[in-house]
């Protein structure tokens, strides 16, 4: 069996899961892509390599099981997990359907807990890593995210229940809180006043990039981070640090 190392990126068909497989790419790993989306997967796997697309659905068991089996047979291990797949559902509270609330828990949080738990047994034999991807949204409240603040909240926690338990394994288990991140997403649903409210709340005076949050992931995922785990990263740019920033009083322009 080869010694190359082999992750998994769920959601990686585009934003910060792609940005992460090519991270993984550029450090010499091999990388199951996971995304739902096929059309989406394919278009963004194509020319990469060493690459294996996984046309699957994080929130149902028997599909998480199929990618666990599927990158087993084509690689024979795994090293690290990345549980970046998730949904966004923006609303007022009154207005959030139990629907909804499913909808947002069972691919942001279910999907978490049963791709983790799949990949134990692989991640025992390479002594791995677990990153978890959560939000700035899990660490500091705000309007119109009762069901997506609250699912990332509870990855966060999730996170510290695996270091604990899987510690002894020497399974590593970590996550990363992205603050506002200047994807193809934001800029387009994002107004010239939120955008300006954003740059002025956050200490670097700015959003992040893919790569920069991708950076954070591949590092934890590292030999680099072997003594690292159990932590809540926040790579915002130092947003959730401000609480509620005054951000005249640092002298902006």
């Amino acid at each position: 069996m080869s010694t190359t190392p082999v992750a998994i990126v769920t959601g990686a068909a585009r934003g910060i899961g792609l940005a992460t497989a090519k991270r993984f790419l550029g450090a010499g790993w091999r990388v199951a892509m996971v995304d739902r989306d096929v059309p989406e997967l394919d278009s963004a796997a194509a020319g990469l390599s060493p690459v294996l697309a996984l046309p699957y659905d994080v929130s149902v068991p028997e599909q998480v099981d199929a990618m666990v089996a599927d990158t087993l047979a084509e690689w024979g291990r795994i090293d690290a997990l990345v549980n970046n797949a998730g949904v966004a559902d923006f609303g007022p509270i009154e207005e959030t359907t139990f629907a909804r609330w499913r909808t947002v828990m069972e691919t942001n949080l279910d999907g978490v807990f049963l791709c983790s738990q799949a990949c134990i047994p692989a991640l025992r034999e390479s002594r791995g890593a677990i990153v978890n991807i959560a939000s700035i949204s899990g660490l500091r409240a705000s309007t119109l995210r009762v069901a997506y603040g609250t699912s990332k909240a509870a990855v966060m926690h999730l996170t510290k229940q695996q270091a604990v338990e899987l510690g002894e394994y020497g399974i590593r288990a970590n996550c990363v809180c992205p603050g506002p991140v200047r994807t193809k997403l934001a800029m387009a649903v994002h107004s010239q006043a939120i955008i300006d409210a954003y740059h002025d709340a956050i200490p670097l005076n700015r959003y992040g990039s893919e790569d920069e949050i991708a950076s954070v992931i591949a590092f934890l995922c590292s030999g680099d981070a072997s003594y690292v785990t159990g932590q809540i990263i926040a790579a915002d740019g130092g947003f959730e640090a401000t609480a509620i920033g005054l951000p005249a009083l640092r002298g902006n322009d």
